[in-house]
């Protein structure tokens, strides 16, 4: 699929930066298949984040941000061709919903990260339900993505493992009926493989 030019050009800039500042280690990217609608599932510790993801793959992973990156018309433009959205926090965004809709609809990635806000200490939070409810509604497989600082948090010149699990089909994830119960064990479920992807990245 197409990626625009500006992406592709920004991806070939930030590559050797990223590792120089980051010393970043990728693990299992030949997880994601070439083509086809995914969910990219992962824990999230700092605005470097989504860099850090685009970087490990080839395919554009499209992300919901904050309406407030949005406002200045030229940062906007930037931010929608490198993959991103608006979504107002806070409300149901009717729109932002179908624009993740149309994303998955079109067989490509879309980005969530679980915990629905950064953590701060580095620890995983509770996870959200946002990412079954998608997999359920679209029937669409999710990949469990764990970014793992050496030592908890994102810095500059300190190591940085990004590991990529196998996809978790909505089945496999136990989504049938689509009930709060179901989304609730399914999250659960995809936290549990991110922290077993940590596990294996710490030993």
């Amino acid at each position: 699929m197409k990626r625009p030019f500006l992406y592709v050009i920004g991806r070939i800039l930030f590559i050797p930066v990223f590792k120089l500042l980051f010393f970043y280690k990728v693990n299992g990217k030949h997880n994601v298949p070439k083509d086809g609608a995914y969910i990219v599932c992962s824990n999230h510790l700092s605005n470097y984040d989504p860099i850090l993801l685009a970087l490990t793959q080839k395919r554009q992973i499209f992300y919901m941000a904050k309406q407030e990156l949005f406002k200045n018309k030229l940062a906007a433009k930037v931010i929608r061709t490198l993959g991103a959205f608006p979504v107002t926090r806070g409300a149901g965004d009717g729109k932002a919903i179908n624009e993740a809709e149309n994303v998955v609809n079109d067989g490509k990635l879309l980005g969530i990260f679980i915990e629905g806000t950064r953590s701060k200490t580095g620890e995983f939070l509770r996870p959200k339900s946002g990412a079954a409810i998608v997999a359920q509604q679209m029937n669409v497989p999710v990949i469990p993505v764990c970014i793992t600082p050496k030592k908890q948090k994102i810095k500059v010149f300190q190591k940085v493992t990004i590991s990529w699990g196998t996809p978790l089909t909505p089945q496999q994830l136990g989504l049938e009926k689509g009930s709060g119960e179901e989304y609730r064990n399914a999250s659960r479920m995809i936290m549990s493989e991110i922290k077993k992807l940590r596990e294996n990245d710490l030993k």
